[in-house]
């Protein structure tokens, strides 16, 4: 969509095909037992500038975002605000707050730049950042930005998101929440731009292999899920290693709420837990997101519901029982963001075939943001091209 936006805005003519109801891919809104749900929790940031540059772009309403300075909140009563917030926090030793801002200053000095890749879960221990500011702080950003658990994740891609966050300009560490369906966040609203434009979305219209659409179109912007490439381009895509995303949402009575929007739970399977109520207006709706591989990939729905509740209950002892539950897990919902992983060669508009995906950034890791700018990057081939 972000292609799509960005060629109609200069005028070409665009044809969307979308094999699903719902634009949005990855991100997007779902209808499971007739309710309506993300098939996810995403956040957004302020560092997200291109993502929120085109959704100013397409009519998004500004309080289509609750916007928030960087505050991490936990159900045991730690909190953070923002790296300056590191001075005075007093849960967090401080031999280890002055080892963190020599961690920061030291990627600052090398420009974020690693002489050599190697695990987040290394680079942690070789700047002393383990302990209570690892818990609370590195490896849950980690997870969070990367869906890859610090043991296997790439400390250079992580470098890239401390540079554009923490390390970042006023406002870019923001923690930007939804307060809408991720369709409705950004890819219905380009597809209403698009309307407007010259343009067309095709719903409900999968397409299997390339040759007739070539026939049909000057250039071809291939942007599907990375585990579907290999489908339209057999010989270009690699073997990719993927990460899941599993989200337990938890219907209790409506005058459930959490004292934050977004609180952490840093003590078992859940990692962030949102007030779907304080954000969407699903008053009781607690949404539990679980990020990137272990045990919870065994257990069975019904007790990963079972599981997240029992979280909740530890934090706040008089949670009465949910009324409903549904876990929707996303097995592949990014590839696995490691140290040396491969990177797809660049395909231009003299062979017809661009690629565009949250997979494909070079610096990035698999977010929103990677998606959006690749679909711009793709866009700005073509019309430089012509």
């Amino acid at each position: 969509m972000a292609a799509a936006v960005t060629l109609a805005e200069r005028g070409a003519a665009v044809t969307v095909f979308e094999s699903g109801p719902v634009p949005g891919g990855r991100a997007r809104r779902i209808t499971t037992e007739g309710r309506e749900l993300d098939n996810g929790q995403h956040i957004l940031i302020g560092a997200y500038t291109e993502l929120l540059r085109l959704m100013c772009r397409v009519g998004v309403a500004a309080d289509a975002l609750l916007r928030l300075p960087l505050e991490l909140r936990y159900a045991d009563g730690f909190r953070l605000r923002g790296l300056s917030g590191l001075l005075f926090s007093g849960r967090i030793p401080f031999r280890e707050r002055v080892d963190a801002f020599r961690f920061v200053r030291a990627l600052k000095r090398d420009a974020f730049r690693l002489p050599q890749d190697m695990s987040v879960s290394a680079l942690l221990q070789r700047h002393r950042q383990g302990g209570v500011i690892g818990h609370y702080l590195w490896r849950p950003l980690c997870i969070s930005a990367l869906n890859t658990p610090p043991e296997l994740a790439s400390a250079q891609v992580f470098a890239m998101v401390l540079r554009d966050s923490l390390a970042g300009p006023a406002g870019a560490s923001d923690l930007l929440l939804p307060r809408v369906d991720l369709s409705r966040l950004f890819p219905e609203p380009a597809c209403e731009f698009l309307a407007r434009n010259r343009g067309e979305v095709r719903l409900n219209s999968p397409v299997r292999e390339l040759a007739a659409l070539q026939k049909e179109f000057r250039t071809v912007i291939v942007a599907v899920g990375p585990h579907q490439l290999k489908t339209l381009l057999p010989q270009a895509a690699p073997e990719f290693e993927f990460q899941p995303i599993y989200t337990c949402y938890l219907q209790y009575p409506e005058a459930v709420n959490l004292p934050f929007p977004m609180l952490g739970l840093a003590g078992g399977l859940v990692q962030w837990a949102f007030d779907r109520g304080a954000l969407t207006g699903e008053r009781g709706l607690i949404a539990c997101v679980i990020s990137a591989q272990g045990d919870h990939q065994q257990m069975q729905h019904d007790e990963l519901a079972a599981s997240c509740h029992a979280e909740l209950k530890t934090a706040y002892r008089n949670l009465p029982d949910a009324k409903w539950s549904r876990v929707i897990a996303e097995k592949r919902a990014t590839i696995a963001c490691v140290p040396g992983m491969k990177k797809l060669g660049s395909m231009g508009p003299a062979c017809g075939v661009l690629l565009a995906g949250d997979y494909l950034d070079p610096d990035y890791p698999p977010t929103l943001e990677a998606a959006v700018r690749s679909g711009v990057r793709a866009a700005a081939q073509i019309l430089g091209s012509k």
